[in-house]
């Protein structure tokens, strides 16, 4: 069970062993510290709580209860290896490892039916000025209303993302370099779990 915190930096590109561009995603990795063990017998199930980005003393000192970290996060699995206080760096993950990275996708705010689902829009012909980009008509003549779950305009973004089996390129200091694009923004806050 290998896992760590992390926050994505930038997009960036490297040169493979047969000089072709391979588009990578350079993380900030740790390091994180185990600041709970839940178990069977007192939580009814197994994980381990991590704590990443330590706070300032002036923020913990408000709140008594207050872990002194920013995120805090539960990884299901065998606990036996685990302790309070125990430090999670980057170099738990080696090259060619495979990875599950999870994190919130980029906001893009109110999106139409073109740009959210694809639609192709309407003829750019007879009668539709105005109307390209529009989805047309969304009711029917029984039962009289629009279904539910109908793709209609909406809300696009700001949604988990989880995407599975991408290759860790390198990992140098608490910088790890996954192949491929991961989901968010720079500073996203992202979930890196060993794939099986």
């Amino acid at each position: 069970m290998k896992f760590i915190l992390g926050k994505k930096i930038e997009m960036s590109q490297m040169f493979n062993e047969n000089k072709e561009i391979v588009p990578v995603t350079l993380i900030e990795a740790g390091p994180c510290f185990v600041t709970q063990i839940k178990t069977n017998e007192k939580d009814k199930y197994e994980s381990v709580q991590i704590g990443f980005e330590k706070l300032k003393e002036k923020k913990i000192t408000k709140n008594k209860n207050k872990k002194p970290y920013r995120h805090l996060r539960e990884f299901k699995g065998d606990v036996s290896k685990y302790k309070v206080g125990d430090k999670i760096e980057a170099c738990v993950f080696a090259e060619n490892d495979k990875v599950i990275i999870s994190g919130v996708s980029k906001g893009k705010g109110f999106a139409g039916g073109v740009k959210k689902w694809g639609f192709h829009g309407r003829n750019a012909s007879h009668g539709v000025k105005h109307e390209e980009r529009t989805i047309g008509s969304v009711g029917r003549r029984f039962p009289q209303r629009v279904p539910k779950g109908k793709k209609m305009p909406g809300r696009l973004g700001s949604d988990r993302v989880t995407v599975k089996g991408l290759r860790v390129i390198k990992v140098e200091g608490n910088l790890i370099v996954v192949k491929g694009a991961i989901p968010g923004k720079r500073g996203t806050l992202l979930e890196i779990k060993a794939w099986k």
